[in-house]
């Protein structure tokens, strides 16, 4: 097999995702894939394709690091296929867990950063260094409520319209714009008492 492709197979470079993204489930739910349209593996590898490359480009846009995201995108997709049959929007599945991973990927940062911190506190800061307007937002957005954060992630990084976040985390619209605006808010709030 030449190239790494598979005798048959057309090549193409990521098709886009199957279905409509905004009404959920772009390949069918785990009934419909046993109902005999497709089998497991199909059904799982079209997600694949049409969902990795978006998921992964949103995850590295929040984690700022290439094979972070490619792993914490992977995760998703392992942690997916065991619940396979359990889930009813595995789209929607994916992005939850992804957001859930990316939230284990900040902690585990922060810690780092507060061992670091804790070891070179004895040695005198720089002022031009560290200069006090130099704002951490990933440490703003993770300290919102995971009520706000999930819609601010989904919609601001994710590039998702308030529809679509809707949809993915089974919330009415109404509610995903009030949420969007307390984030902001609050973050606005933050921003200010920090330069204050």
């Amino acid at each position: 097999m030449p190239g790494g492709r598979r005798a048959g197979r057309q090549a193409t470079p990521f098709p886009s995702p199957a279905g409509n993204i905004v009404e959920g489930d772009p390949v069918g739910t785990a009934g419909e894939v046993r109902g005999g349209q497709t089998d497991d593996a199909d059904a799982a590898e079209e997600l694949f394709r049409g969902v990795y490359p978006k998921l992964a480009g949103w995850v590295r846009r929040l984690v700022d690091d290439d094979d972070t995201a490619h792993e914490i995108a992977s995760e998703a997709f392992v942690r997916l296929l065991a619940r396979w049959t359990k889930v009813e929007s595995p789209q929607s599945y994916l992005y939850m867990i992804a957001t859930n991973l990316i939230r284990d990927h900040w902690r585990k940062t922060e810690r780092e950063r507060r061992a670091i911190r804790s070891i070179t506190a004895g040695s005198a800061l720089d002022p031009v260094a560290y200069p006090t307007q130099d704002v951490d937002v990933r440490d703003l957005i993770a300290s919102l409520p995971p009520r706000l954060r999930d819609p601010f992630l989904l919609h601001y990084y994710g590039g998702f319209g308030v529809r679509e976040v809707a949809t993915l985390l089974h919330r009415p619209e109404g509610t995903i714009k009030a949420d969007l605006f307390a984030a902001r808010a609050k973050l606005k709030t933050a921003l200010g008492e920090r330069d204050g």
